[in-house]
């Protein structure tokens, strides 16, 4: 076989309380696609920030080229040519999308000041726009960052790790917030940077893009290598046999029996985000509701309006037979609704605070006495939930900010499954959890649902929505398009209705 062209061997990163890397080794030749697969904090988002220069090794070695490397900062693995797309988003929201793509290697011009070229940047920027199939009318070089959804930051993210003209691009679960059609595009972006001799690192939960686009795959597990498969040993069952050490039993995505016709009902509810459509919808006791459609769609923004993040413009909530006054999130989590955000690290966790602190900060008053919080009652609320969830931590003291992504999203929903939720809003609940915990997360799901909890659930993942869903609504520029029953359910009926046509 030919020389790597990078090679990891024997690499170890220890933090307080936890060995998060032990003796794990990779290697990537030029133009290979490797996908790097394991379960929550089994150690890859670790072992690719040691390569990317944002954490060092304690032990082992780098090899780039086939000579030894010392990757000590960031700037060591860009001047490698090493590109790193993270996980969680690195953009300046205050700074526009050409800023963005080339922060810290601004086009400049002659002469003693050193401006900065905007025009030029502009200009050098659209290319790897184009490139992933964004529309300049609406994400333009020149666009604040600020405007763009979620979904479009992560591309703006993709677009700044490609300017940077990587031989070695770490894409570390680069679709999570993505639709179909990005996806693909995306996919095919793989593809074609492979053809030109990139290697990637390809990390993902999804192990259907896996199969699609990986050469090789490298498992962890609990911080160690935990096999390899090659391109004719790639399946499902292999991947998710390796990752947790067993075959996955499938959960029952059955549907439940509805214990009324209407529990909560979305009653002609016109958001500040889309006030020229009305939405209106029903969610009967142990139904989950798929609410699927575009990035842009709107549906993000109907979750908060029904949260009380923002107060509606037009329109009505009923929950049992009650209408409700939401002009707060304080007035909806009152009445037992409550909402699992698409960000969870701006909007649905405190970083700084502990694990424990995040998972009752929204309960506080069941766990305190007058005035005082009881220690020992919050610790219980606590222990159980990340108990029940599996939440992998050093302790309930550790901060939540270091935990992996998928972590992080468990706590998010453990701080509501703490508060007994008569009407649950989860926004991509399962954004960047493994399968393992997927399967964790659907039963959880349906154990709410039989217990009476109506769920409304956003979803870009495609199987997610058809798997979970026992109706689903689909969203086109702020209003709803259809309605598909279970035995309707397609993804071409999806596709149609999210683009504004029948589903017939």
């Amino acid at each position: 076989m030919p020389t790597p062209l990078l090679e990891l061997v024997d690499i170890t990163k220890c933090f307080p309380g936890v060995l998060a890397l032990d003796g794990v080794s990779l290697a990537v030749s030029q133009g290979e696609v490797v996908a790097l697969i394991g379960e929550n904090g089994a150690g890859k988002s670790t072992l690719m920030k040691v390569l990317g220069g944002v954490y060092q090794a304690d032990a082992g070695q780098i090899r780039f080229a086939g000579k030894p490397v010392s990757i000590r900062q960031v700037a060591d693995a860009i001047g490698l040519g090493i590109g790193f797309i993270h996980q969680e988003l690195n953009v300046l929201d205050n700074l526009d999308v050409a800023a963005n793509v080339f922060l810290g290697r601004e086009p400049r011009w002659g002469g003693p000041l050193r401006l900065v070229d905007r025009r030029r940047a502009a200009r050098e920027c659209e290319p790897h726009l184009r490139r992933l199939g964004l529309d300049p009318a609406v994400v333009g070089p020149q666009t604040l960052v600020r405007d763009l959804s979620l979904a479009q930051q992560q591309l703006v993210e993709i677009a700044k790790a490609l300017s940077q003209n990587a031989r070695v691009l770490i894409m570390d679960e680069p679709t999570s917030s993505l639709t179909l059609t990005e996806t693909a595009r995306l996919l095919a972006t793989v593809r074609e940077l492979r053809g030109q001799g990139v290697s990637v690192i390809y990390i993902s939960h999804r192990l259907g893009e896996v199969e699609q686009v990986a050469d090789r795959v490298v498992v962890l597990r609990d911080g160690r290598n935990a096999g390899t498969l090659e391109h004719d040993q790639i399946s499902h069952e292999a991947m998710v046999t390796r990752m947790v050490g067993r075959a996955l039993e499938e959960g029952a995505m059955r549907r439940g029996d509805f214990q009324s016709p209407c529990s909560f009902e979305v009653l002609g509810v016109r958001t500040p985000y889309r006030p020229g459509h009305a939405v209106s919808f029903t969610v009967a006791r142990g139904e989950i509701l798929g609410l699927a459609g575009l990035v842009g769609a709107g549906r993000s923004e109907l979750a908060q309006t029904l949260f009380g993040v923002e107060r509606p413009l037009a329109g009505s909530v009923r929950l049992d037979g009650r209408t409700l006054a939401i002009g707060s999130p304080r007035d909806a989590i009152a009445a037992g609704i409550y909402l699992a955000p698409e960000d969870r690290r701006r909007t649905g966790l405190v970083l700084e605070m502990s694990v424990r602190e995040n998972i009752t900060l929204a309960g506080l008053e069941r766990v305190a006495a007058g005035c005082l919080i009881r220690p020992g009652r919050e610790a219980e609320m606590a222990a159980h939930q990340a108990q029940a969830l599996q939440i992998k931590a050093p302790s309930l003291e550790a901060t939540v900010g270091t935990l992996s992504g998928g972590n992080q999203q468990k706590v998010v929903l453990a701080k509501w499954l703490a508060l007994d939720p008569r009407v649950i809003l989860l926004d991509e609940p399962t954004r960047g959890i493994d399968v393992g915990a997927k399967a964790e997360i659907y039963r959880l799901m349906r154990d709410l649902a039989d217990r009476g909890v109506a769920i409304v659930m956003i979803s870009s993942d495609m199987e997610e929505v058809l798997g979970v869903s026992d109706r689903i609504a689909v969203m086109h520029e702020g209003a709803i398009t259809g309605f598909l029953e279970r035995a309707q359910f397609s993804e071409e009926a999806i596709l149609r209705l999210a683009v504004g046509r029948s589903a017939a």
